[in-house]
């Protein structure tokens, strides 16, 4: 087996939603940052309340804790590779500052992830010149990542125009390996697909992050019966972190391991934490992690 160097984080999306401010608008970056030690993880990923990179620097210090990377939006498609570029260099700047390894990147032009629209019916699609630019412009914006000493790792998403794993193939196939990666999210595979190995096993040389998401079975039923949108569907718990549904993550970081993935593993899960407690969550995933991942052999 293919030695792997794997760092354990999780997303602060569990404590406050970018896109939704109210949710867990009481939660300070200081309360969310020592849940994370609590929890036992080794680092986080930068939400859209995150402060000034001295400022979050210190407060890192202060907790031994890392910077695996921040979401970018891109509209390559709707705004031109030009203006994308430009804002995608100050997200760079600032990752680079605060030590970061990854630009998590999302092309969300025509995006219905937060739209009131059915996620699991009215998801977009791009035409074949959509699709030659959209290569071209993420080819772009991983030689910037790479000026920076970042990779950049592409999201796969539920409600945009790479969601599915035939969609992921036609981005992985059209652009360039060295400069464009992967962010392989076991949750939005599984919604999207009904099952999740697939793309992690067509593309692993292409994986360099990785979101441990998992998802309830009978909440992702009753939302696409319903026809909700992808922020009702979170909403009402259609996701959740490992252990608490229904994704096996055991095959999951087996096959990782076996191929000697090193980077990061993000638990991230969009719930509202008004319902489920961040660090109650946390803790259930470290839990399950540190029982059914690093140490099988100690539950037999």
């Amino acid at each position: 087996m293919v030695k792997s160097e794997i760092l354990w984080g999780i997303a602060p999306i569990g404590w406050r939603n970018d896109d939704i401010p109210e949710i867990g608008a009481g939660n300070t970056l200081q309360h969310l940052l020592s849940d994370i030690v609590v929890a036992g993880f080794q680092g986080t990923e930068v939400g859209g309340f995150f402060p000034e990179p001295a400022i979050l620097n210190k407060e890192l210090e202060l907790r031994n804790l890392r910077i695996a990377g921040k979401w970018f939006s891109s509209f390559i498609l709707r705004d031109g590779i030009e203006e994308a570029a430009k804002e995608f260099k100050a997200h760079c700047q600032y990752l680079k500052e605060v030590h970061a390894d990854v630009a998590v990147v999302s092309e969300q032009t025509y995006s219905v992830q937060g739209l009131d629209k059915n996620v699991f019916k009215e998801k977009p699609h791009f035409s074949d010149e959509e699709w030659q630019r959209l290569c071209e412009g993420m080819n772009h914006l991983g030689e910037i990542a790479g000026e920076y000493q970042l990779k950049l790792v592409y999201h796969h998403h539920l409600g945009t125009g790479v969601q599915t794993e035939e969609e992921v193939d036609r981005l992985m196939a059209g652009t360039d390996p060295t400069l464009v990666h992967l962010l392989y999210d076991t949750g939005h595979a599984y919604i999207s697909d009904g099952h999740y190995i697939n793309i992690l096993e067509k593309h692993i040389d292409r994986i360099k992050h990785v979101h441990f998401k998992d998802a309830r079975l009978n909440v992702m039923k009753k939302c696409k019966e319903e026809g909700k949108s992808f922020r009702q569907s979170f909403l009402q718990g259609m996701f959740t972190v490992p252990g608490d549904g229904c994704i096996d993550f055991t095959e999951v970081y087996q096959t990782l391991l076996k191929h000697g993935y090193s980077g990061w593993i993000v638990v991230e899960a969009e719930q509202d934490p008004e319902v489920a407690n961040p660090l109650e969550y946390a803790l259930i995933a470290r839990k399950y992690i540190d029982r059914h991942l690093l140490n099988p052999a100690a539950t037999n």
